[in-house]
């Protein structure tokens, strides 16, 4: 069992759905407020990292060109049960690395999904991009933002994204690592964790 900290609730399903897959529990899931709150709480999780494991699941965005470089300004002196790991460059890039179960939820073909995902620069506009040119309806309207309306994404983004998430028949994390490096490293930190590692 590990603890962790996130920045959003997809975060969080996007988490337990890889440890689901890697047979680990997680415990408490802290954070869920946005990148400014979990980096201002940092210190504290890095803190409790001295006595518990922990796993801290951060997107790189465009802070920085790379991962590293992200790790080590945020994080320079990670406790001993610390395990922080940084999403090249959002959760959404690692969505589309399952290729398939994407353009299959979308209802689009897989020749719109990226190849290289964590070489996007915004993977979430991506995402509603490739949405707006979905054969279902209700994948336009509720994941595209109206016209006019300044949103980033449309009013149900959240909810069927975390359903497609949680879906069993849905993204599948296995698959998805063989396309994103940092995906397939955070699995292997769980699975560290979950050795006793």
């Amino acid at each position: 069992m590990f603890h962790a900290a996130v920045e959003g609730d997809l975060d969080e399903a996007m988490l337990r759905r890889i440890a689901g897959h890697t047979g680990t529990v997680i415990g408490n899931v802290y954070g869920r407020q946005g990148k400014p709150h979990l980096l201002r709480s940092l210190p504290g999780y890095n803190n409790a990292g001295q006595h518990f494991p922990w796993l801290v699941l951060i997107d790189l965005d465009n802070d920085f060109p790379c991962g590293p470089g992200g790790r080590q300004a945020w994080l320079p002196a990670p406790s001993q049960q610390m395990h922080f790991r940084v999403v090249v460059r959002a959760a959404e890039a690692w969505m589309l690395a399952d290729r398939d179960r994407v353009a299959a939820f979308l209802g689009v073909s897989t020749a719109r999904i990226p190849q290289t995902p964590e070489g996007l620069a915004n993977p979430k506009r991506t995402l509603v991009d490739i949405a707006r040119h979905s054969s279902r309806k209700k994948i336009r309207d509720e994941m595209v933002p109206r016209e006019g309306s300044g949103r980033a994404v449309g009013p149900l983004y959240g909810s069927l994204v975390g359903a497609f998430l949680n879906d069993e028949g849905g993204w599948r994390p296995e698959v998805a690592a063989a396309n994103s490096d940092s995906l397939a490293r955070c699995i292997r930190t769980i699975q560290q964790i979950a050795a006793g590692a």
